[in-house]
């Protein structure tokens, strides 16, 4: 399953994101937005103009900004389901 965290190097709830993402064995791309000009636009795209992370985008194009592991496991479910 293709999935994107975008994220800064300074983001503490992004380097807990990707630690959870990792430990549960779930394969993630990542986005710095500080330094991919494209990834900043989207994530503002998606959260009302601001630069919210970790902002996820899933495979079927939807997001969702500052998730749990939780929520992003019941998402990919929902995807597959």
């Amino acid at each position: 399953m293709a999935l994107t965290v975008y994220t800064t190097s300074w983001c503490g709830p992004c380097r807990r994101l990707k630690g959870q993402l990792t430990r549960e064995g779930i394969d993630y791309e990542v986005i710095d937005i500080e330094r991919d000009p494209k990834g900043a636009e989207l994530v503002m795209s998606v959260n009302n103009g601001n630069m919210t992370v970790p902002t996820v985008l899933f495979e079927d194009g939807t997001t969702m900004t500052n998730p749990s592991v939780i929520d992003v496991k019941a998402r990919m479910a929902a995807i597959t389901a």
